[in-house]
């Protein structure tokens, strides 16, 4: 079983045990942290490498994210992960090496059950997704990507100040690959990163 299976299920059976012994409102003014654990799944056909297919492996990770409320349903947070290392093949001539991705999103997030007292404080998000490519070979560079990002998640009170999560964030990245300044192809993914972990609440 994977570790994000793992932690999913932790975060599902804890708050079945905790979650009667907390309510939770969240309110305007409101400042939260996230932290946890989460697998990124690229999908396939992820641009090409001179006219050849190019796939990125997906991969594992940790989160972090801050989020601040500007009234009882509408918020921001700024949230991503550690660097995730994917491995690069192509269709003719496999394994080409490694790049490490760094994803952040700015999100707004909408609470539906913001203002009242409710155990599950389930939320969606949209905004923009800002991805850093790095650690390719000297001579080949993936250009930084912009692009759409959205989320959903859910928070499950274990006290007033901690809460069980569990996410789904999707982006949109599309950069150009390029060797010595030339741009020899494009790495295009949309990923879906799913994961769990703590939320604390301030």
């Amino acid at each position: 079983m994977s570790k994000v299976k793992v932690i999913s299920a932790a975060v599902i059976s804890a708050s079945v045990l905790l979650a009667s012994q907390a309510a939770l409102a969240y309110q305007a003014g409101d400042v939260f942290v996230r932290g946890g654990y989460a697998k990124t799944d690229t999908g396939s056909s992820n641009g090409n490498l001179a006219g050849d297919s190019l796939n990125v492996q997906s991969e594992s990770g940790f989160t972090y994210g801050l989020g601040y409320l500007f009234t009882n349903n509408v918020g921001i947070e700024l949230n991503g992960s550690e660097k995730f290392e994917h491995q690069l093949n192509t269709g003719a001539l496999g394994d080409v090496g490694t790049t490490d991705r760094l994803p952040v999103n700015l999100m707004v997030n909408y609470y539906p059950l913001g203002g009242y007292e409710s155990k599950v404080q389930p939320y969606v998000g949209a905004g923009l997704n800002y991805t850093r490519f790095s650690g390719v070979p000297s001579d080949v560079e993936i250009k930084d990507s912009y692009g759409a990002a959205a989320q959903v998640g859910i928070d499950l009170a274990v006290t007033d100040n901690v809460m069980l999560n569990g996410f789904a964030n999707y982006a949109d990245v599309d950069s150009d690959y390029r060797v010595n300044g030339d741009t020899i192809g494009n790495v295009e993914m949309e990923p879906v990163t799913i994961g769990g972990g703590v939320t604390l609440r301030f």
